[in-house]
């Protein structure tokens, strides 16, 4: 790419009045100057070889080879392709075909680096989740057999070790500190090119994944392939912000968009990994959705920011403390929320048995809430009927696009709902926004709705936006509906 820099050009005219030449002209009849317009700093190419000089040695090569079988993969031709676990890691199904039995097992490359001068390494759990064994390799060329001390797959977070001493290590920065249009390096191994340097800039922070809630992504134009997962994004100061963790893509090759984990988060699970082995979360027992601009008129907010409650957990803390569904949590214990990850994260990183005050806006004001935090329990689950209900005769919401109808009792238990309206036709407003027959109509606005009269009632007296809480098999959302 080629840069061309315009340089502003200043002229000065001197003139110089001699008698006979021209006529003598008085300063208070000239013209005043006029003053060319401030120019912006000239931006300069950045020099990352001081950086990748010092901080290089403490990025290492990771080497895996898996279980056999191991999450129903095998070894294979194309087994210890790179791009193999590219593939797997995004989605993509497998590119050498099917598995041979008794094939031998498969290895996978990525990368980490040391934080510790004793050997401690941090890297994504998804590139040793599988392992068998781990080899790490340094700069020097030395290699190390590396024991997996702990992993988190919420986060994408690992912590493997090997026993060494003073080893080189990375300085850890402040994610918080970024800001879009800052420059930042990768080091990592693509493709088994070890401490391989590239560089972008920050192109988002606190981004939301629809996969990862517990994780705020900083989003980057950095080239990151296969074999950088694991590896340190470092600001130009040489502070390790992130790991590099995934990216998007429509084809399976890199496509400007790639994705890592704050550092801040990493170094909390790492702490928890060495002190317990485990890592223990914060949870209100609720189920949250980002504000958008229809739900924050509908609502009466301002602008869009906190996080929208669809669904409180029975007996859970939320629910003992007050909180209802369509409440708008904005703050806790005096901390904005703008996006909804922000709150995934404020509460997962409390400890549980503590307080917390919550901001909360509910029928157009702001109340504040205390909850006492609980643990995550990863192996509670809700279950709900997949079918769509048939029964009584229907009725109409015609503002909204809706016929609905009411569930028999019978309905209501197998489903596990409160609702008392199934949805059998959508036009309009309620086709448009997603809404689809055999949802559970729960709700106007944070009001519930228990019947045809009272939905056709609340569509009446709505604005040009409606948040619709509906239950589609065992989840409650909100729905923005747009009317005329």
């Amino acid at each position: 790419m080629t840069l061309f820099r315009i340089r502003g050009a200043v002229f000065a005219v001197i003139a110089t009045v001699t008698a006979g030449l021209l006529p003598a002209v008085s300063m208070a009849q000239a013209p005043a100057p006029s003053r060319p317009a401030e120019p912006l700093p000239a931006i300069t190419m950045p020099d990352f070889s001081a950086l990748v000089e010092r901080y290089g040695p403490a990025v290492v090569n990771v080497e895996v080879v898996e279980r056999p079988n191991a999450n129903g993969r095998g070894g294979g031709p194309d087994a210890d392709d790179p791009l193999n676990d590219f593939f797997r890691r995004f989605g993509i199904p497998n590119q050498g075909g099917g598995q041979p039995r008794n094939s031998p097992p498969a290895h996978g490359t990525g990368s980490g680096f040391i934080v510790s001068p004793d050997g401690y390494i941090l890297t994504n759990a998804h590139v040793v989740s599988s392992a068998e064994t781990v080899t790490v390799r340094l700069t020097d060329r030395r290699e190390f057999q590396a024991k997996v001390v702990g992993q988190d797959e919420r986060t994408d977070v690992a912590v493997i070790k090997i026993e060494a001493q003073n080893l080189p290590v990375v300085k850890i920065g402040d994610p918080r500190l970024l800001k879009p249009g800052q420059w930042v390096v990768a080091i990592g191994s693509p493709f088994n090119f070890d401490n391989t340097a590239t560089a972008g800039i920050v192109s988002a922070t606190a981004r939301s994944l629809p996969s990862d809630n517990f994780v705020p992504f900083i989003q980057t134009d950095v080239a990151v392939n296969p074999g950088n997962s694991g590896g340190p994004l470092f600001n130009t100061r040489g502070e390790v912000v992130g790991i590099n963790s995934q990216i998007f893509s429509q084809t399976g090759s890199y496509m400007g968009l790639s994705f890592a984990i704050p550092i801040d988060i990493a170094v909390n699970v790492e702490n928890q990994i060495i002190k317990t082995g485990h890592v223990v979360r914060g949870r209100i027992g609720v189920t949250i959705q980002d504000v958008n601009a229809a739900f924050a008129e509908s609502f009466g907010l301002g602008r869009p920011r906190g996080a929208l409650v669809s669904t409180v957990e029975a007996g859970g803390p939320a629910e003992k403390a007050g909180i209802k569904p369509g409440d708008v949590i904005l703050a806790v214990n005096g901390q904005s929320i703008d996006h909804y990850g922000e709150l995934s994260l404020t509460i997962s990183n409390m400890h549980p048995g503590t307080d917390a005050r919550l901001s909360v806006w509910r029928g157009g004001k702001a109340q504040d809430l205390s909850v006492k935090i609980a643990v995550v329990n990863d192996d509670q689950e809700k279950t709900a009927a997949n079918k769509s209900p048939k029964g009584p005769a229907s009725g109409q919401a015609e503002r909204l696009g809706l016929t609905v109808r009411s569930l028999t009792a019978d309905e209501k238990q197998q489903a596990q709902t409160d609702g008392t309206l199934v949805v059998e036709n959508v036009t309009g407003p309620a086709a448009a926004a997603g809404v689809q027959p055999g949802d559970i109509i729960l709700g106007i606005n944070g009001k519930s709705i228990h019947s045809t009269p009272e939905l056709v009632a609340a569509a009446k007296t709505a604005g040009k936006t409606i948040a619709l809480l509906i239950q589609r098999q065992d989840q409650q959302i909100f729905v923005p509906l747009r009317l005329n």
